[in-house]
């Protein structure tokens, strides 16, 4: 068994190096479906390839995507036609936020690369009262609990691997070229950070590695 277990970790590494799908952008919709049918403005943290931000520019007035990395950023703005109401800055996901306040604020897979608290304080000062803040996070398992929903999340991203490439080997999608670093964070102490900041805040574990945050400004 202890030889058997490596050996599967490698087929599964090679399997979705060549049947990749972005797990981040598979909680786009369900981003939506926690969002008002229209609002103004929205800022996305950590906007990557800036399909989310895109996405979001359906149903607002302006949206802007910020994010660290200068290529990413790029390719972002390569990928947005010039109607969109959507802009795209180089900076701090801290301290260079473009003006707000904003009516939603989205962040993906970004919070794990910056200061939990002070990212939190940070999106509440720049959310526009009755705005709608959601975080799709990553964490470090821990728990009995982390480790049976990560034992189902196998096959099932292999399934979803197999479905989104049709069963072909596949180029790595844009939005996956961004830089990349594990969670240190496990899921307890997110929870316990997240309400001290965020009073009221709703957050769950999901598949594929991630959990949800989702909270109202008054």
């Amino acid at each position: 068994m202890t030889t058997l277990l490596p050996r599967i970790l490698r087929a599964l590494e090679q399997f979705h190096a060549t049947h990749p799908w972005d797990h981040n952008a598979h909680y786009h919709q369900w981003i939506l479906r926690q969002l008002p049918r229209r609002f103004n403005s929205a800022l996305d943290v950590g906007s990557g390839s800036g399909d989310l931000a895109r996405l979001l520019a359906s149903r607002a007035g302006v949206v802007h995507g910020v994010d660290a990395d200068a290529d990413i950023v790029a390719r972002a703005r390569e990928l947005t036609a010039p109607p969109a109401p959507v802009t795209f800055t180089v900076g701090d996901a801290l301290n260079e936020i473009p003006p707000g306040p904003y009516d939603v604020i989205t962040c993906v897979a970004t919070i794990h690369h910056l200061p939990f608290s002070d990212a939190l304080t940070r999106f509440r000062q720049h959310l526009a009262p009755g705005g709608t803040l959601v975080v799709i996070g990553l964490y470090r398992p821990q728990s009995r609990s982390d480790y049976l929903i990560d034992a189902v999340a196998i096959p099932s991203n292999v399934a979803m691997a197999w479905i989104k490439n049709k069963g072909r080997k596949s180029p790595r999608p844009t939005s996956m070229t961004a830089p990349t670093r594990p969670a240190t964070m496990n899921f307890a102490d997110i929870v316990r950070e997240a309400r001290h900041e965020l009073p009221g805040a709703r957050l769950r574990r999901r598949l594929f590695w991630r959990y949800t945050l989702v909270w109202h400004q008054r």
